[in-house]
């Protein structure tokens, strides 16, 4: 899904993407005469129920339009490879033909399993529409932001408009979004180093890796001339580790070879998408290139490379690396790698192994914003890697990785942009890697359904005023939860504490300033409910606050019949209201 989609702007040729609300799946009864056996019974039902979701017409049939607009308003992509066969049976449709229930099964079977996680909002991010209008709204608030300069020590870099920003993002479930310059190539720059950090630990492994490399901040500028106690590189995310991880990643293949595996090695992280190679920009690295070959020296002369490092061939390499190029829409594939622990979320391929990526998100958290690392640690909170033509690579553990790209950076080398980005998405969002611990419950969760959260909170408030505890109580308000909130009956949790005769939850509920005349959907009271029980005590608090007990005597007598026709759900006397 694209900024311009979520929106509902054009998004080529003319056409508009309309905003479309994702569907909700209903309980459908199946004809207890089919002769199927019991597991097709079961099979039959899901994809009914995913049928019916769609069919929001009871036409008795839908279209490939409505079919591919729900799964694009959940953050599929109709490219996403593992939706090949579905799009495959589309292909051959118009946008309005339509699609029965025997053909829907036969076209959606072959991937059935996402598509119904997708379709019941069981997704990572289950209200995908609603998230990517905010993150489309914080791109539209950064914007306006034009501090910081373009790098001037690369020729290539210095030319680049400093008006391009791109936001994309893609979840450890592949639902993708993306706004602005996202699918404009510029080169990855320092993002190069985590990901040849990886290829290295993936060849040796952890103990010789750092037998050559620290993982230390350093401290320092990510050019400084300058190794540890044990004359080694501090890390891996400065330019004297990432030339030492280089000199490790295939040492007996011709340099040819070792380009092309890392290419295909990116490739495979950013979703089988092959990333491409800027010719001038490393040539520019290479004719700007006294620094490092500076710090090539000085490993050298500390003992520091493997045996037998060819070191100009190893500076080529890594000013190669440096010159790879990709696109937002990429890079945000490739952190979603990461964050997923190694598996490719849009491919299902394993790329990487989970302790590989262990290591390199402890590293990109500590040391991956160049000497701003720590500060970015303290305020954003998330494993990332910047670059000096603007790119800032965000990974959200377990949740998605996220792409920021605006080349104006700052004086450590950070997009300036980009860093606004990240402040207002873990201002809005509980992304940091402690908001867990804080309490700032202000913050919005998108893991969570807000609807089902919601109903969460609700039914255990009610609960507890039933049950009269107190302590579990206070701790929802803690949390901020509205003790106005009524079930699915308008039954609040004063009507159950004062049916109950829970005197101190009542006063407690009085003293918070709720509603005292809520209004049940058969027109009783919190007082009608105390009075009905005879509970003398909760009568009088409710009386001096204000109670009164009105009742809507039209629908009295249907209440009272449905008690009749229910009476193991006493609205009165006990809340069996969890439904």
């Amino acid at each position: 899904m694209t900024g311009e989609q979520a929106k509902g702007r054009s998004t080529g040729g003319g056409q508009t993407t309309a905003m479309v609300t994702t569907p909700t799946p209903v309980a459908v009864r199946v004809d207890s005469q089919a002769s199927l056996s019991e597991g097709a019974e079961v099979a039959d039902l899901r994809e009914r129920r995913l049928f019916v979701s769609l069919d929001n017409e009871r036409k008795g049939y839908i279209t490939r339009q409505e079919l591919t607009r729900a799964l694009a308003c959940t953050g599929l992509d109709a490219k996403d490879s593992r939706l090949r066969e579905c799009m495959a049976g589309l292909a051959a449709l118009g946008d309005s033909d339509p699609i029965d229930y025997d053909q829907f099964c036969r076209i959606v079977r072959p991937n059935i399993l996402l598509i119904e996680l997708a379709l019941q909002g069981n997704l990572v991010i289950p209200d995908f529409e609603e998230f990517s209008q905010e993150i489309e709204q914080i791109y539209q608030e950064t914007r306006s932001v034009r501090d910081g300069d373009l790098a001037k020590y690369i020729h290539q870099l210095a030319a680049v408009d400093p008006e391009h920003y791109a936001v994309a993002l893609c979840t450890i479930d592949g639902q993708r979004y993306e706004t602005g310059d996202s699918r404009t190539d510029f080169c990855v720059q320092s993002c190069c180093k985590p990901i040849n950090y990886c290829l290295a630990l993936e060849e040796y492994g952890e103990e010789l890796v750092h037998s050559h490399v620290g993982r230390e901040p350093s401290g320092h500028g990510f050019n400084e001339i300058t190794l540890n106690a044990a004359h080694k590189p501090h890390n891996p995310m400065i330019n004297a580790g990432a030339i030492m991880c280089c000199s490790l990643i295939r040492q007996g293949a011709d340099m040819a070879g070792r380009f092309e595996h890392v290419m295909e090695r990116w490739k495979s992280l950013c979703g089988d998408d092959k990333v491409r190679f800027n010719n001038s920009v490393y040539l520019s690295e290479r004719a700007t290139a006294d620094r490092n070959f500076a710090l090539g020296y000085f490993l050298r002369e500390k003992h520091a490379f493997p045996a037998n490092t060819d070191l100009v061939a190893t500076l080529e390499f890594y000013f190669q690396c440096c010159s790879i190029e990709a696109t937002a829409a990429q890079l945000a594939i490739v952190a979603a790698t990461l964050a997923n622990g190694g598996i490719c979320p849009t491919t299902g391929k394993r790329i990487l192994q989970p302790k590989t990526v262990q290591h390199c998100l402890s590293l990109m958290y500590s040391c991956g914003m160049y000497d701003f690392s720590g500060e970015f640690a303290f305020t954003i909170g998330l494993p990332a890697k910047s670059g000096v033509s603007g790119v800032l690579m965000i990974v959200v553990p377990n949740v998605m990785g996220i792409c920021t790209w605006s080349p104006r950076v700052d004086s450590h080398g950070n997009s300036v942009r980009g860093l606004a980005f990240c402040r207002k998405l873990v201002e809005k969002f509980r992304f940091h890697n402690y908001d867990n611990l804080t309490g700032l419950h202000e913050k919005q969760d998108p893991r969570q359904s807000r609807i089902r959260l919601d109903a969460d909170v609700v039914v255990a408030l009610i609960w507890a005023a039933s049950k009269g505890d107190l302590s579990a109580i206070q701790r929802l308000v803690a949390s901020g939860t509205d003790l106005n909130g009524a079930d699915y009956d308008g039954r609040t949790p004063l009507h159950l504490a004062a049916s109950e005769g829970h005197e101190d939850v009542v006063r407690y509920f009085i003293d918070q300033g709720v509603n005292i005349n809520p209004v049940d959907r058969w027109g009783g009271t919190p007082l009608c409910d105390a009075q009905r029980h005879g509970h003398k005590v909760v009568m009088e608090l409710l009386e001096l606050a204000g109670g009164t007990a009105v009742v809507n005597r039209s629908t009295d007598a249907a209440r009272d019949v449905e008690q009749v026709r229910a009476p193991g759900r006493d609205q009165g006397s006990a809340w069996n209201g969890i439904r």
